[in-house]
């Protein structure tokens, strides 16, 4: 593969000189271009120490402008970063639509880094790699443009390389021990390097090889292959990426041919959906909801304080109807929680900011430190439910968000945090008359606005969304949680006591 890069190609002087000034007049075209659509741009500058990533950055800064361009660099990990999964310090960086970010490595440092230094194995290297490829096509199906740069200079050169800029005192970097190190390590870094380019080049988000002996040759044919990938991706519209599942719509008009079902077949029944198994009768009594309602909050108490001495954070998810009781059971829940130990996020529209980046990011900048607790009252599956329902998300959008939000999950769930999730649900009946009771009671009219009852009226339509919701996320590393709200003592008995029994599992 890097023999393909050792060839000794240069740029003289004048050469550089000439080519220079229009490379850079049409990359601050294409910018400007950028700045005017949805689209973001994600540049990983990468490769053999000593090839010059520092130099190649400075000089993006340079030709472009700095206004629309960000320089992302991740050293040591911070207490911060070190109490969340490994990428949310990747995902709170992203650049805003419109805009560029340059990364020094990115997500690609430490897989490689980790398997050279013989802390990983092939398999962990191919863990590693999977994830970052479903992250890259997670963005660019959300309109990323995403180039990776690989710097490389063969060993004899980088061994000059760095021999030199150790003698130059005015050299703008100092050559350290890890790379002497990273010398003596050259073939097993470029064993690594060589499998994750083989595993991660992608149509989507491909790697470009770059000599780079030659300084003038290197930079040049950087700003010049940027150049290309721009001016294709902004003459053209974002391709709309389906997923090939049918839609609610379409398993209706199947289950209802005549040829495809007995004549005696319920139609009735083929529309029914996991929310009609749940019993609506189940009741509990003010007198034993006092009492139960003190033993779970002291349990639950108990067992926060144990996770949080053990660094093990949750993140507790509430979705369900209009007046299901969310907000009632969310209280419950923070009453025994000390005010240190969680955060509630209640999700309404996205701000201009959440608009400018994909629908995660939003979500990923609430992820709780090591060892508390944050609850969302409503989440990330507004985009396969009023975002489907409302048609805010396309298609394409809303049924390739299952598995983004699957991925999302299994990434806190390997860290070690704790998801539950609580689909809190009532009858269309129920809903009703709590409605009619918030727009009778002052202290509760505030709750009901013209969108609820906008709402209701597609009632179908929310429970065809949250079965095939059901269906597609409810994993066995994250499973929805049913919960009858009719009665709304019983709904929160019975989430305290779910989200105990999760906390003991995890504590155990």
């Amino acid at each position: 593969m890097f023999r393909t890069v050792e060839l000794g190609r240069k740029f003289t002087k004048e050469q550089y000189k000439a080519q220079l000034p229009e490379l850079r007049a049409e990359l601050l075209q294409m910018q400007f271009a950028l700045s005017k659509t949805k689209r973001s741009v994600i540049i990983l500058i990468t490769g053999v120490d000593g090839a010059g990533r520092g130099d190649v950055v400075n000089a993006l800064n340079e030709w472009l402008d700095p206004r629309g361009l960000e320089t992302i660099s991740f050293e040591r990990l911070t207490d911060e970063e070190r109490e969340r999964p490994e990428f949310w310090r990747y995902w709170r960086r992203l650049p805003e639509r419109g805009r560029i970010g340059v990364f020094f490595g990115g997500w690609y440092v430490d897989p490689i880094r980790e398997f050279a230094y013989g802390e990983s194995r092939q398999a962990d290297l191919d863990d590693a790699l999977a994830i970052n490829q479903r992250f890259e096509s997670m963005l660019v199906a959300d309109g990323a443009i995403i180039l990776k740069f690989w710097l490389h200079l063969s060993k004899e050169d980088q061994l000059k390389r760095l021999k030199k800029m150790e003698k130059d005192p005015n050299s703008m970097r100092r050559v350290s021990e890890r790379d002497w190190k990273h010398v003596d390590l050259y073939g097993e870094f470029l064993q690594a390097a060589e499998r994750t380019i083989r595993l991660t080049d992608t149509g989507d988000s491909p790697w470009y090889l770059i000599e780079s002996k030659d300084k003038r040759y290197r930079d040049i044919t950087i700003g010049q292959t940027l150049l290309d990938v721009l001016r294709k991706h902004l003459v053209q519209l974002p391709v709309e990426k389906n997923i090939a599942l049918p839609s609610p719509e379409t398993e209706q008009k199947l289950i209802a041919k005549e040829d495809l079902l007995p004549s005696d077949v319920d139609l009735s029944r083929a529309r029914l959906t996991i929310l009609d198994q749940i019993d609506f009768n189940l009741h509990i009594n003010e007198r034993d909801y006092r009492k139960q309602l003190e033993i779970w909050q002291a349990r639950l108490n108990r067992l926060a304080w144990a996770a949080n001495e053990k660094r093990i954070s949750s993140v507790v998810v509430f979705e369900g109807p209009d007046a299901a009781g969310k907000g009632g059971a969310i209280r419950r829940i923070t009453q025994a929680l000390d005010a240190r130990l969680y955060r509630v996020i209640s999700t309404a529209a996205p701000t201009d900011e959440e608009r400018a980046h994909h629908y995660l990011w939003r979500f990923w900048r609430h992820i709780p430190h090591a060892g508390t607790f944050t609850l969302y009252d409503r989440s990330w599956y507004g985009r396969v439910l009023v975002e489907r329902v409302e048609k805010f998300a396309s298609e394409g959008e809303w049924r390739r968000a299952y598995w983004e939000i699957n991925d999302f999950e299994e990434m806190l769930v390997n860290h070690g945090t704790l998801v539950a999730k609580y689909w809190v649900h009532i009858s269309k009946e129920e809903q009703l008359n709590r409605f009619k009771e918030r727009e009778q009671i002052a202290y509760k009219r505030h709750k009901i606005t013209d969108e609820d009852w906008r709402n209701r009226e597609k009632w179908d339509d929310y429970a065809h969304s949250v079965n095939d919701m059901i269906a597609r996320t409810s994993t066995n590393y994250a499973p929805w949680t049913l919960i009858s709200g009719n009665d709304k003592r019983y709904a929160r008995i019975e989430i305290l006591k779910t989200l105990c029994h999760a906390l003991e599992k995890m504590l155990d």
